[in-house]
C-alpha cells in the first residue's frame, strides 16, 4: 500500500564536523562544510490528517530508519533530473503538551537533509530561506491500514473515515511501514501540522501550544455543529413523515456533509410547515352584543 503524506520544512543549521561526517557517509568524495547547505524537515507526524489517516508512533520510528539516505525531489516525479537533496539523519520528536485528535501525545519525524551549494541549487536555497519552498510530502508503503473503530483493515468494514461512532472519530491508522521511496517539495500539504519550523530564542518551534489548542477548540466546535445539524435533520424528517425509521435516518445522516444536510433541513422544514401549519393565537370573531369585531384570546 503506497502512502503519501505532507508536512513542512524546518530551520537551516550550521554544518558541524559531526554533521559533515554523517553527510559524507552518502558521498563518493568527501565534502567540505562550505560546499553543503543543510536544513531540517518535518516529514510526517501522528496527527489525524485531512485524509483522516495517521501514522502511529511505532510507524514513525520505523520510517526514521527507512528515510535515511533517501533523496528529495519535486511533486513525486521520479526523475533523476529532479533530485535536489538527501536525508542523512532523522529523529523522533515528542511534544507531550500537545494532544492529537486521537487523544495521545503529539510526535513527529524530523529529518536533516543536505544539498550542494552550486549555481544550479542557488535559486532553490533562496526559496527555502524565503519560505517559498516549505511544504514536503513523503512517499512510502505500509503493511497495514487499520480502522480506528473496530481494528479491521480499513475499507473492509462498515465504518467510514471522517464519521463518528459513539463519539469516536473514524480514521485509518497506518502501521508497519515496509519501504520509504522519497520525499518531495509540494504545493499543498495534506497533514494539518504542515508549516515552517524556525529557530526562536534558541529553541526549535513548530505550531505553538496556544495555537494548537485554538485549532483543536475550533475543530471540536465544527464536530459539535455537524452533530447537532444531523440530529435536527433527523428530528424534522420524523415530524414530516411518521413512517420513517429514525435509526436508519441517523445512519444516513452520518454519511452526509454540511451542504447536503442543510439542503435536507430546508426541505424537511417546508414539509413540516405544510403538515403542521401555525395557528394564530388571536382569532377574529364577531361579538353580537356590540355588533363590532373584537379579538378574543
Amino acid at each position: 500500500m503506497e502512502i503519501r503524506k505532507e508536512l513542512g520544512l524546518a530551520e537551516t543549521c550550521v554544518v558541524s564536523e559531526e554533521e559533515l561526517a554523517l553527510i559524507n557517509c552518502h558521498t563518493k568524495s568527501p565534502l567540505k562544510a562550505e560546499q553543503v547547505y543543510v536544513f531540517a524537515v518535518r516529514l510526517c507526524d501522528n496527527e489525524v490528517d485531512r485524509d483522516f489517516e495517521r501514522f502511529d508512533e511505532q510507524a514513525l520510528s520505523t520510517l526514521g530508519d527507512l528515510f535515511i539516505g533517501k533523496t528529495g525531489i519535486f511533486d513525486h516525479q521520479w526523475s533523476a533530473s529532479g533530485q535536489t537533496a538527501r536525508i542523512y539523519r532523522t529523529e523522533l520528536v515528542h511534544e507531550s503538551s500537545v494532544r492529537t485528535d486521537a487523544g495521545d501525545a503529539y510526535c513527529y519525524l524530523k529529518a536533516w537533509a543536505y544539498l550542494l551549494r552550486s549555481e544550479k541549487n542557488q535559486e532553490l536555497i533562496q526559496e527555502i530561506e524565503a519560505g517559498i519552498k516549505k511544504e514536503v510530502s513523503v512517499g512510502c508503503s505500509v503493511g497495514h491500514s487499520v480502522c480506528s473503530i473496530c481494528g479491521a483493515e480499513s475499507g473492509t468494514c462498515e465504518h467510514v473515515k471522517s464519521h463518528t461512532y459513539g463519539g469516536k472519530l473514524c480514521y485509518a491508522e497506518l502501521r508497519q511501514p515496509t519501504d520509504a521511496y522519497e520525499w518531495s517539495f509540494v504545493a499543498v500539504p495534506a497533514q494539518r501540522g504542515a508549516g515552517v519550523l524556525r529557530k526562536q530564542f534558541g529553541q526549535e518551534r513548530g505550531i505553538g501550544h496556544d495555537a494548537m489548542k485554538e485549532l483543536q477548540y475550533h475543530a471540536e466546535l465544527g464536530r459539535n455543529y455537524l452533530k447537532n445539524l444531523r440530529s435536527e435533520v433527523v428530528r424534522l424528517a420524523m415530524l414530516a413523515d411518521d413512517f420513517l425509521d429514525g435509526k436508519m435516518l441517523a445512519g444516513v445522516a452520518e454519511k452526509l456533509d454540511e451542504a447536503q444536510l442543510l439542503e435536507l433541513k430546508r426541505g424537511y422544514e417546508l414539509r413540516v410547515e405544510q403538515r403542521f401549519p401555525v395557528e394564530p393565537q388571536l382569532k377574529q370573531v364577531r361579538c353580537a352584543a356590540v355588533r363590532e369585531e373584537a379579538f378574543c384570546v
